[in-house]
């Protein structure tokens, strides 16, 4: 089967993901979303419900079958043992919905697999290059508070703990997206673009 180059795309929380892949899409590469995917699956897959369930209690979903993000933010982000548990549970039906849009972009020269947990997932060892987005902790911080009006800056932070390094994910890159504010992104996004589209 011919099958596009997979372009894995990961950064801490406020790094800019999300615009850098709006990016891409304006340049006419499709993304998939894997975070806003997983939310979706959490929703809408009957075995992985009941999962998350029987593990976190009913409390999870809301009256109208909805995430209960409040509820699971207290009781499971500042718990690393229940965020490796939820997590064992989402990733694995995430991946399957991945390979499933994937053979609907076959046909495409690169896609974008965008993703916060991309190494703590171990999706990085399926994909045939990693971008990593990078901004310095204190402006990731800032973005986030602004962005998200339901976080405190505890929470926030408590994020962060469970997500990989900066410094391991910048290592373990095959390209670095600075994204400080101090160098414009565009032509960083345009010379991946054009290396991508030639294959390499």
């Amino acid at each position: 089967m011919k099958r596009p180059l997979q372009i894995g795309i990961t950064g801490g929380i406020g790094s800019g993901k999300s615009i850098i892949c709006r990016v891409f899409t304006c340049l006419g590469i499709s993304v998939y979303d894997a975070d806003s995917r997983a939310k979706a699956v959490m929703t809408t897959d009957g075995i992985l419900i009941s999962q998350i369930k029987k593990e976190f209690g009913g409390l999870s979903y809301d009256e109208q079958g909805g995430l209960n993000r409040q509820y699971l933010a207290q009781t499971v982000f500042h718990d690393p043992d229940k965020v490796r548990i939820l997590n064992q549970l989402v990733h694995p039906r995430v991946k399957e919905d991945y390979v499933r849009w994937l053979e609907d972009h076959k046909q495409e020269p690169y896609v974008l697999k965008e993703a916060a947990l991309l190494y703590e997932a171990e999706s990085d060892q399926s994909l045939d290059k990693i971008i990593v987005v990078y901004a310095p902790v204190h402006v990731r911080l800032k973005r986030v508070l602004q962005r998200d009006a339901h976080r405190n800056e505890e929470q926030v932070k408590a994020i962060m703990g469970q997500q990989m390094s900066d410094e391991e994910k910048v290592k373990r890159a095959d390209f670095v997206i600075l994204n400080d504010d101090s160098k414009l992104v565009l032509p960083q996004v345009l010379e991946l673009h054009r290396r991508f589209l030639a294959g390499n």
